[in-house]
């Protein structure tokens, strides 16, 4: 089975980091997001990938074939970009002839689930997970038996707040292809764009038995909010929470969950905890927590939570010698 990435977006929600790199190279954890998908993907036995790029995509083949030079790669290159649809459909003759199915899952999306038993489940299958905005999302409503008998994108008045996550197993890759091309076909498009849920929903309706899977986590790492989320909820697996000999930070408390790269010198600071540090970065008297800092940046006498900061930036917090009398107030929030 060959796995569909789909890496094309410009990631506008994710700016300024996405000015300079593809919103699938942003990193969270020790890794980047495209990085902690793939190694998900080959965990769980696939061995064959298409990913298809556009904005910055000669970073993304970089990156790939660099960090992953044994991986069966294939590019295929969006232009212009028109929807999940539109990319699969580009991307169609690299998969329909693939008996075994094709696994799709989108290039910012970071998910929990038992990979093997999904790929182990006959048929095709959506994951899925509750959400409270279901307006928001592509979504999944079923019928009888948990069959699913509608999906739509992004409703008006949404009657599920079951949402897809961005993972799809297709039992039928010619058939997938085949839909696709209908969609281009048909000028099928919502909200603008040529979308898989317009795909999917005509699969249905011709007698295609879609199920339904749960994930335990999902995470659009799209946005700065979610992607912190996703850095704190990965560092706390067991791998960042073994004890580690810190003494190399000098008159520094670290406070784990955290990953800090190769090379880098921290003296006299606080880090920690949900830190995500890059490598050959320096922080001095700084108290760093909640937060995503690149590599060979610069922190100095900074306090900083929640922040997402790029790699060879650098930030000098405020210094001042203060003499003050009784009865004095001063803020600098």
């Amino acid at each position: 089975m060959k796995a569909i990435i789909p890496v094309a977006g410009i990631g506008s929600r994710l700016r300024p980091h996405t000015h300079t790199q593809p919103k699938s190279l942003v990193p969270v954890a020790g890794n980047t997001i495209l990085g902690h998908i793939i190694d998900r993907l080959t965990a769980a036995g696939l061995t064959e990938f298409v990913f298809v790029v556009g904005y910055l995509g000669d970073k993304v083949v970089r990156y790939v074939r660099r960090q992953y030079p044994d991986l069966n790669a294939t590019f295929v290159l969006q232009e212009p970009r028109e929807g999940l649809g539109h990319a699969l459909w580009l991307a169609r003759d690299t998969f329909r002839h693939d008996p075994d199915g094709v696994l799709i899952l989108l290039g910012d999306t970071i998910v929990d689930v038992d990979l093997p038993a999904l790929l182990a489940t006959p048929g095709t299958v959506l994951a899925v997970k509750e959400v409270k905005t279901p307006s928001l999302f592509g979504l999944v409503e079923t019928g009888p038996g948990g069959r699913v008998r509608k999906v739509v994108e992004k409703p008006t008045i949404p009657k599920s707040n079951f949402a897809l996550v961005g993972l799809y197993k297709l039992a039928d890759a010619e058939q997938l292809a085949q839909a696709l091309e209908w969609l281009i076909a048909s000028n099928v498009r919502t909200h603008g764009e040529y979308q898989l849920t317009d795909a999917l929903m005509h699969l249905i309706e011709q007698g295609e038995e879609m199920t339904t899977a749960a994930v335990d986590n999902w995470f659009d790492c799209g946005r700065k909010d979610t992607l912190l989320e996703a850095n704190a909820r990965l560092l706390n697996r067991p791998e960042f929470l073994e004890p580690r000999d810190y003494s190399e930070f000098v008159g520094s408390v670290i406070i784990p969950p955290v990953s800090i790269g190769p090379g880098c010198r921290i003296e006299n600071s606080i880090i920690g905890p949900n830190v995500a540090i890059g490598d050959r970065t320096i922080v001095e008297h700084t108290i760093l927590s909640n937060s995503i800092i690149g590599s060979y940046s610069e922190l100095r006498s900074a306090v900083m939570h929640d922040c997402i900061v790029g790699s060879d930036a650098s930030f000098r917090g405020l210094n001042h010698s203060l003499n003050i009398g009784d009865n004095t107030e001063i803020d600098y929030s």
